[in-house]
């Protein structure tokens, strides 16, 4: 039996060719990056954790009329997808202050947003991922002013949904990123995943700035259990079914 087909090898998931040219198999890693990748180490379980809570996710998503390329969850790290071609833009959706916003405009860590922000960047790790206006997004011809629209509209509704999801799983949704895909029909498609890779996360019943943490912000400033935060997450989605 021949070995399946490795497409590509992200810094988190390994994408495989399947028998139909139409579905791809994603298989999430346990590796772990911060900072462009200046930052490289191994987050036991994640795999499974951010395979799990994404496939739970996107089935929600799909059922309230968001289209995502989300198939099948095999196996524990392995999820079936949709074949897309992906558009290189990640769109980042904040509710609360933190992160780059905070260190590029002052802004106070934790400060609500009167407005969800949706902010979109480069996806190029070579460049950094740079910040883009819907100007250099079409110097870029990295989107087409339709899909842009169609992207941000998309990404308000996701934002809606998840916020209200997490609220009733006493998470607090600060900000995540996302990314989709066109399908062979031309339709847009949220793809990658939604997991504490992808989104801040804050305990809402706890106030002190480092304990209420439970995502990957614990890797990225060393606050320690990680592995914990990540379970937990997971734990407190999956008790909401």
């Amino acid at each position: 039996m021949t070995s399946p087909q490795a497409l590509y090898e992200g810094k988190a998931k390994i994408i495989y060719a399947t028998p139909d040219s139409q579905i791809l198999r994603a298989y999430y890693k346990d590796d772990a990056t911060a900072f462009n990748a200046q930052k490289r180490g191994s987050i036991t379980g994640k795999g499974e954790v951010n395979c799990t809570m994404s496939s739970y996710l996107f089935q929600k998503l799909e059922v309230a009329g968001i289209p995502t390329h989300w198939l099948g969850q095999p196996s524990p790290r392995e999820m079936l997808v949709r074949a897309v071609k992906i558009i290189p833009l990640e769109v980042v959706v904040r509710n609360i202050a933190a992160g780059s916003l905070c260190l590029q405009t002052g802004i106070p860590v934790g400060t609500p947003l009167e407005e969800p922000l949706v902010d979109f960047y480069y996806k190029d790790d070579a460049l950094g991922d740079p910040l883009l206006t819907p100007a250099r997004i079409q110097l870029l011809r990295a989107a087409t002013p339709e899909q842009l629209e169609g992207l941000t509209q998309l990404s308000l509704s996701v934002n809606h949904y998840l916020s209200q999801f997490f609220r009733e799983c006493g998470i607090t949704l600060v900000d995540f990123k996302l990314e989709y895909g066109v399908d062979d029909q031309g339709q847009l498609l949220l793809a990658d995943e939604i997991s504490p890779d992808t989104c801040r996360l804050w305990d809402a019943n706890e106030s002190d700035p480092e304990r209420r943490v439970m995502d990957k912000d614990r890797f990225r400033k060393d606050l320690g259990q990680v592995e914990e935060a990540y379970q937990r997450v997971l734990e407190q989605v999956l008790a909401h079914c």
